[in-house]
């Protein structure tokens, strides 16, 4: 088999789909990219049995055939070659030579059919929605998932699906997050957890901009299609906690802040806090709030203050500085609004300019105060 692609273009997809390969793995075939040639058309696939990537590129080819190539020194070979086409010739025994044009490189491949195959996407639902819209719904619930293996239900975001839109929901137990789009028009309510490898991998490999994305399911399996990349991943089989629950239904008081202010106070502040729990205090007195940070272990302490606007009683409460950092970076509000009520219930964090396609909500547990 031989056939002629260019070094750029399959460099370019490769890259796209190299994550899913795992450093260290149980099966050799793991570590290597499957290339499906036919008419013109050359398939690249990579897996680590949970989830798989594939990409199409049109290239040069008179025959078909399929290898397994080692990803991890082709990768390497084609970053340091310059943009030209490359002839790739295979023989019977999957020995692969890279001819460029002043080059030849030789790699010893592996046989196909021991590449695992893909599940079938058979008996699924189907629904369309902007690669944008699910680039933004990974981006803000992906940081709240678990990584407690003795809850798998939590270590995926939970996707909720209604004729009304498509609610991406994630949780760690300490905070919460949940976000919908209304944008999307789903067949029937249903839901699915899908496992955070896979959604990372998405996440870099679509673009952020308006291109339709087709997202079918099973009872076991999500495939994503966009353009010339699809992606299929085994579901987390669990019960995602019921999260409405913990949503508390009425936190009368309102603390208004601007975004990167607070954000920027935290981080400050959050240097001189214990390296355990992060604790920032959040004393909020009429329109002014205090933030305190202190390390009793190593006498360091921390305080700023700040204005804002807030509607509600004096309040002392305190909470990982970590987790609100990262749950502000989630939003590009220039402000938001934290719903409080007493130190030891959750606080809700949204941002304030109501977004009527959009809805974002951030539930933060409160750690204990130091009295």
């Amino acid at each position: 088999m031989k056939f002629i692609v260019s070094s750029s273009a399959l460099l370019k997809q490769l890259q796209q789909i190299s994550g899913v390969i795992n450093a260290n793995t149980v099966l050799p075939i793991l570590e290597d990219f499957l290339f499906e040639v036919e008419k013109n058309k050359l398939t690249v696939v990579a897996t680590d049995l949970e989830t798989i990537m594939k990409v199409h590129l049109d290239i040069e080819a008179k025959d078909s055939g399929k290898v397994c190539i080692p990803a991890r020194i082709l990768m390497d070979s084609l970053k340091n070659i310059a943009d030209q086409p490359l002839t790739f010739h295979i023989d019977k025994n999957f020995s692969v030579e890279l001819t460029s044009d002043n080059g030849k490189y030789k790699v010893m491949g592996e046989n196909p059919d021991n590449f695992p195959k893909e599940p079938v996407a058979d008996e699924t639902t189907s629904f369309t929605m902007t690669s944008e819209g699910l680039v933004a719904g990974i981006n803000k619930t992906i940081f709240a998932v678990s990584n407690d293996d003795l809850r798998p239900a939590m270590t995926g975001v939970y996707f909720e699906m209604e004729e009304d839109g498509l609610q991406f929901v994630a949780t760690d137990a300490h905070r919460l997050v949940r976000y919908k789009r209304k944008d999307v028009s789903c067949p029937k309510s249903d839901s699915l957890i899908v496992p955070k490898k896979p959604l990372s991998l998405l996440k870099s490999a679509l673009p952020d901009n308006k291109d339709e994305i087709t997202i079918n399911y099973n009872s076991n399996h999500l495939f994503v299609i966009h353009g010339s990349t699809s992606m299929s991943c085994r579901l987390i089989d669990a019960r995602f906690p019921d999260y409405k629950v913990v949503i508390p239904a009425n936190n009368p008081y309102k603390l208004t802040l601007v975004r990167t202010e607070f954000q920027s106070a935290l981080r400050r502040v959050s240097i001189f806090s214990n390296k355990s729990t992060n604790q920032v205090v959040l004393n909020i007195q009429g329109s002014e709030l205090q933030l305190a940070a202190q390390d009793v272990d190593f006498s360091f302490e921390g305080n700023e203050r700040m204005k804002c606007q807030y509607d509600g009683d004096d309040l002392a409460i305190a909470f990982n500085a970590k987790f609100l950092i990262e749950m502000l970076s989630a939003t590009q509000a220039q402000e938001i609004r934290i719903e409080l009520s007493t130190p030891t219930k959750p606080g809700i964090i949204r941002p304030n300019d109501d977004d009527d396609e959009n809805e974002l909500l951030m539930l933060v547990m409160p750690l204990m105060l130091n009295s």
